[in-house]
This record gives C-alpha cells, sequence and structure tokens, in this order.
C-alpha cells in the first residue's frame, strides 16, 4: 500500500497594518486560503520584527504608513536581518516615492489597496517563490518614472548575457509575465524561466522589479 500523499505546508503570513479594522477582517480572509497560514497579525514595525523572530515567516504583507516603525524601515530591516522573509507590501499609496523606496527597501511585490483577495493570494505566493508581482498602476507608475531618466550606458549591463537573455530581459521590462514571453518569443514556459534564472545570475538582480528597472535604464525598452 503507497503512503498518502503529504500535503505541502501552508505558507506562514504576517498581515501588518496599524488598522484593525483592516487588519483583522483581511487576515481572516487569507486564513480562509488552504495554502496560506496567519501566523500573525501586527499595528507596526516592531510588532512585524518580534513575530518574524519568533517563529518561520514565509511572507509579510506589510502596510507603509504605521507608527512607532513604518513599512519602509521594517521591510529594510526584515531584508537585513530576515532575507528569507519575502516582502509584499498592501498599501493606498502609490506615488513615486513610495513605490521606489519600498522597493529599493527590498520589497518583493506591490500591491494598493484596491487588490482583490485573489490578487493579494497571487502576490503572496508569487513572492514566497521569489516572484515578484507589482499591481497595474504601480508597474505604470515605475516605468513612467524610470523612463523620465537618461538611459544609463550598455554596458551597465555584463558582457556575457546572450542576445536571447537580453530579449527576455527588455521584455520583462515592458512589464510582461513569464506566458506573455514565451508566446512572443515561441519558446516554452520553462525556457522563459531558464533564461530569467541565468540572465538574473549574471547581472546580480534581485527580483522582477529590479529587472524592470535594469532594463529600463539601460535603454532595453
Amino acid at each position: 500500500m503507497s503512503e498518502p500523499t503529504k500535503k505541502p505546508q501552508p505558507l506562514r503570513v504576517v498581515v501588518a497594518d496599524d488598522q484593525a479594522a483592516v487588519r483583522e477582517p483581511l487576515a481572516a480572509v487569507l486564513g480562509m486560503s488552504e495554502d496560506i497560514e496567519v501566523v500573525a497579525a501586527a499595528a507596526d514595525g516592531t510588532e512585524v520584527l518580534t513575530a518574524v523572530a519568533g517563529a518561520p515567516v514565509d511572507v509579510v504583507l506589510m502596510d507603509l504608513r504605521m507608527p512607532v516603525m513604518d513599512g519602509i524601515e521594517t521591510t529594510r530591516r526584515l531584508s537585513e536581518e530576515h532575507p528569507q522573509v519575502a516582502v509584499v507590501v498592501l498599501t493606498t499609496f502609490a506615488d513615486d516615492d513610495s513605490i521606489l523606496a519600498a522597493l529599493g527597501a527590498g520589497a518583493r511585490g506591490y500591491l494598493t489597496k484596491n487588490a482583490g483577495r485573489q490578487d493579494i493570494i497571487r502576490a503572496i505566493r508569487a513572492a514566497a517563490a521569489g516572484q515578484s508581482v507589482l499591481d497595474r498602476e504601480v508597474q505604470d507608475r515605475l516605468l513612467a518614472t524610470v523612463r523620465t531618466r537618461p538611459p544609463a550606458p550598455e554596458h551597465s549591463l555584463p558582457k556575457d548575457l546572450t542576445p536571447r537573455e537580453r530579449e527576455v530581459l527588455a521584455l520583462i521590462g515592458q512589464g510582461l509575465p513569464n506566458r506573455a514571453i514565451a508566446e512572443k518569443l515561441f519558446i516554452s514556459e520553462a525556457t522563459v524561466k531558464t533564461h530569467i534564472n541565468n540572465l538574473f545570475a549574471k547581472a546580480d538582480i534581485r527580483d522582477r522589479a529590479d529587472a524592470v528597472r535594469r532594463a529600463i535604464a539601460a535603454g532595453l525598452t
């Protein structure tokens, strides 16, 4: 008799928001997903750090404007002290300064509070898998902001990137997901992932948001 298949461990999530009216319902809704376990709900950054230090955590769903320690500083502290923990920002603020500060501090995803439950769950799963998810509004603002700056010289990218890796990076810079990149280049999605892994390693790219910045800065889009 074969042994029963073990269910994968749920993703351990901390929900951080200073408003209980937002924090508690959000934690309850996320907890209804079979692959998510909300291990703590935090009202500020210090409570987030305490929760992460006290138990294994995969993802923090982070508000930006919180008392005591805000989301930007908390994200920076997590990146330095607990780099295995992914941060997905969930905020009402989608201004350039907030977006760039959060991504610069190490956030792997950025959503506005207009995002639906499934959008948030997808972003949590993607962040836990090392991928980056940006709200469409956030992505558009990020692209517009970076495009107003003079492009960096082409040699800002490693010389050993292959032509195909440059193509993939350019398409990431345009905001295309892996499936759309595969369709555009007439290759499999698995091959796209291989190219992404290779170019991320060669160019020392941290995540997809960083890839968007690098592609635009190098003038590939």
